[in-house]
């Protein structure tokens, strides 16, 4: 139980911490758009998502040496754990050199990345360098130490003092903004607040660990147990960052950076609840990897299974919201100009977030387990095909070919074949159908619910925030008890259901 209060305690103060970092950004984005104009936003989104890419240098190495913390600190291996920080920190201070002067080299060709104009007060060389700094900053500080928490299963220490430091930063970023005009205001903020979280965090695990120091070696078996782990994160890395933070790009390059501003409000709400489920993903993945080493095959594949339906149930829900409310909600907030004409992406949106949901569970315990190695070939295939139909569909579908192109990518080859190197791996290649037609099921219970809903929300006449509250009313109350109509009587229910119960009664006892 040990895990699970740990995960409880993540998720709580991790949902605390992306409220934050939801509402946050919503006002900002806001107050950007109506007070300079939505070409500095598209800079900021431009900007986001270059810098992103130049990030996999980092190469997985946080993820890697976490996997290897699991065992030892099972075992108080203490020595192993500080050999492991220094390693840690010594390869994070090669990669901010690495950042910087990747980062420097490409500054020449940076004004080919924007179609069109950009505002007169702008420099983007000075811009990306305030950017780049911010990037890097990070890695030459103490970011090396934030492994123990995770490892630990703290997440939700680092989630209270991301909270806290994002309060200031947008704070300081609103003010700068209707005080001074100013973008490059708004934008020194962001590494001035990086450094200050990291400085803060590295000092509450000074005082949780002090018997944790970064000194010794640790032996060759595990470093090359990392390099090959940080072979296959790499090249699941860049499979990632092609799949998000090159979509911007590619529209900035054809598009523009007023077609980047809008399709960066819709992903903007979208990625706000993406960044609110993967708190349960952050949350489980140490408890999963402790389990992994403690438990059966047999224990975990229903611990999957049980996590998967709960799981799917919520982004679901969440999927049907975001088609039933997009529109509505960027009408009151953005206005008709920064909205997509066209329903089909709105739509395309939603099977967007739904398909990269469908293997986030599976990837946590594919993630416990280690096997980045074993999906490098997955990662290759799926970058690639992101990459060439994102190229061919934009020129013919605009951003609707983008997102098409990235849902096939990612429903093929990530869903289908991430799922087979997991069961093939680990929980033996058999019970694949079982998850395929679990998944299945729920794709359909879903959508068919999304129809209804849908339908409902469409024939509503009330305008304006009352048409919102209405809306989202029956977005709460429809999709959720049509899941529980469907699904009341199956094993997978009542599974869901006691381990639901176990966990109240536990905090309860707890209070």
């Amino acid at each position: 139980m040990k895990r699970t209060k740990n995960a409880i305690r993540n998720i709580i103060f991790g949902f605390i911490n992306r409220a934050v970092v939801l509402l946050g950004p919503f006002i900002i984005r806001t107050v950007l758009i109506k007070q300079l104009g939505s070409e500095y936003l598209g800079l900021s989104s431009l900007f986001t998502s270059i810098l992103q890419v130049l990030n996999l240098t980092e190469l997985g190495f946080s993820s890697a040496v976490v996997f290897s913390m699991y065992k030892p600190i099972v075992e108080k291996d203490t020595t192993t754990i500080c050999a492991l920080m220094n390693f840690y920190r010594k390869v994070y201070r090669m990669i901010g050199c690495v950042i910087l002067f990747i980062g420097i080299m490409i500054t020449p060709f940076m004004k080919y990345l924007i179609s069109g104009s950009y505002p007169d007060d702008i420099n983007i060389y000075i811009l990306y360098f305030i950017y780049l700094f911010n990037t890097s900053i990070t890695y030459f500080l103490f970011a090396y130490k934030s492994a123990l928490l995770t490892a630990h299963q703290r997440s939700d220490i680092m989630s209270n003092i991301h909270t806290i430091t994002y309060i200031l930063q947008y704070t300081i970023q609103i003010l700068a903004i209707y005080l001074c005009k100013n973008y490059y205001a708004y934008v020194i903020v962001i590494p001035l607040t990086a450094i200050l979280n990291n400085i803060w965090c590295a000092y509450r695990v000074n005082r949780m660990y002090p018997e944790y120091l970064p000194k010794g070696k640790i032996d060759e078996n595990t470093i090359n147990s990392i390099k090959k782990q940080v072979g296959g994160l790499m090249i699941q890395k860049i499979c990632s960052t092609t799949r998000n933070s090159l979509d911007c790009i590619f529209i900035s390059a054809f598009l523009g950076l007023n077609m980047v501003a809008i399709y960066s409000n819709y992903y903007s709400i979208m990625n706000s609840i993406i960044g609110m489920l993967s708190i349960v993903y952050t949350a489980i993945v140490p408890g999963i990897g402790n389990s992994i080493v403690m438990e059966s095959v047999e224990k975990n594949y229903a611990d999957m299974n049980k996590f998967n339906f709960i799981y799917m149930w919520i982004a679901g829900w969440c999927t049907i919201c975001l088609a039933c409310l997009f529109q509505p909600f960027m009408k009151i907030w953005m206005g008709e100009q920064y909205m997509f004409t066209s329903y089909t992406i709105v739509i395309l949106l939603c099977m967007y977030f739904y398909a990269l949901k469908m293997g986030d569970i599976r990837a946590a315990y594919s993630d416990a387990k280690g096997l980045w190695w074993e999906n490098k070939y997955r990662a290759i295939i799926e970058s690639i095909a992101n990459v060439l139909l994102n190229w061919l569909l934009v020129k013919k579908f605009g951003v609707a070919g983008i997102i098409a192109g990235t849902l096939i990518s990612l429903l093929v080859i990530n869903f289908g074949y991430g799922s087979q190197i997991l069961f093939k791996y680990y929980f033996g290649k058999k019970r694949i159908w079982e998850y395929f037609k679990n998944h299945i099921l729920y794709a359909v219970v879903t959508f068919g619910i999304l129809t209804i809903t849908c339908w409902i929300c469409n024939s509503i006449t009330i305008d304006g925030i009352m048409g919102i509250i209405v809306k989202m009313l029956i977005c709460f109350i429809v999709p959720n008890i049509s899941y529980l109509l469907i699904y009341v009587k199956t094993k997978r229910f009542e599974e869901a259901r006691k381990f639901i119960v176990q966990i109240l009664k536990k905090r309860r006892a707890e209070i």
